[in-house]
């Protein structure tokens, strides 16, 4: 095998402190490499995505990006959205179009805009639907979930599909302890999320403050969170998932559309691993939701593939 030394990245998004977000690998000059050699790479890395920048084949994108988690290939993703965007950029990319940068990838033409020290993607069209029945109670109990506690659900499909489900409390989605094995053999990503903060009621918006004045992330103290989310993965190789970025927009078209909440709000993600990501939804004139959060770049070098 014929090696040859690429530029690589390691950013952690959706946080502005290292080490707090959904770490992603980047290799930057992905030229030449079989989707063998990808796959293999990225189940080599073990995190929840790998992606590797390509020349655009669309004129009016700045680059195109392929994103695979341990288990698979995927059309569209955010947090690989973001962060791979932040390594271009850092490595020297230019946008043709100024502060907006196209991303071409397996959904299509993703913009990608910037919002002072930020990044958001725009997110794609959405197509969801409510789930059978049985398929609810089958991810229910898979969750440990009674049906009391499901205020709401919707399949939402905006590349991945995520079978998603809105809780009664911040604290419902806190405590679960899923069957990973029972989700996977369903065959089902499954996005868990409930409101919190002000969006909840006045006397959890004063607790949830309290509880991240102590927090020990550097934006933690300084944001109060609107929404709670979890992502469940294991049909594709990721049990839990940090920080979701297709799961957080295609949560925030449902949810503002049946108006379980206004934008703009902040989602937290990520606190039952360690992690305090922190996702910026935003809604535009035009309807079109955004996707925001920072990323910092933790590794960089040159990778043998």
């Amino acid at each position: 095998m014929n090696l040859k030394s690429r530029p690589f990245r390691q950013v952690d998004v959706f946080t502005d402190q290292p080490y707090y977000g959904n770490p992603l690998a980047v290799v930057l000059d992905g030229t030449g490499l079989t989707d063998a050699q990808m796959q293999r790479f990225a189940q080599w890395t073990n995190l929840s995505e790998t992606t590797f920048v390509l020349p655009a084949l669309d004129a009016s994108a700045d680059y195109r990006l392929r994103i695979f988690t341990p288990g698979g290939e995927l059309p569209f993703a955010g947090h690989p959205t973001l962060g791979s965007c932040h390594a271009w950029l850092a490595a020297g990319g230019r946008p043709r179009g100024g502060e907006t940068i196209v991303q071409q990838c397996g959904a299509g033409l993703v913009r990608i805009r910037r919002e002072g020290e930020r990044l958001a993607f725009a997110a794609p069209p959405l197509k969801r639907s409510a789930p059978r029945p049985s398929e609810l109670a089958q991810v229910a109990a898979a969750l440990g979930l009674k049906a009391n506690q499901i205020v709401s659900s919707q399949v939402l499909a905006n590349g991945p599909v995520w079978f998603s489900l809105l809780l009664d409390e911040e604290s419902t989605v806190l405590r679960l302890t899923p069957d990973h094995a029972a989700l996977k053999a369903l065959g089902h990503e499954v996005g868990v999320a409930a409101l919190c903060g002000a969006a909840a009621g006045p006397l959890i918006a004063r607790g949830n403050r309290e509880a991240r004045a102590f927090g020990t992330s550097g934006t933690s103290a300084t944001v109060e969170p609107s929404l709670v989310v979890r992502a469940f993965a294991a049909s594709v190789g990721v049990p839990e998932d940090p920080v979701t970025g297709s799961l957080n927009a295609g949560l925030a078209q449902w949810l503002i559309e049946d108006e379980h909440i206004t934008a703009p709000y902040v989602a937290t993600q990520g606190a039952c691993l360690g992690r305090d990501g922190l996702v910026h939804i935003a809604r535009d004139a035009s309807g079109q939701i955004w996707v925001g959060g920072h990323s910092v770049v933790c590794i960089e070098g040159s990778v043998q593939l």
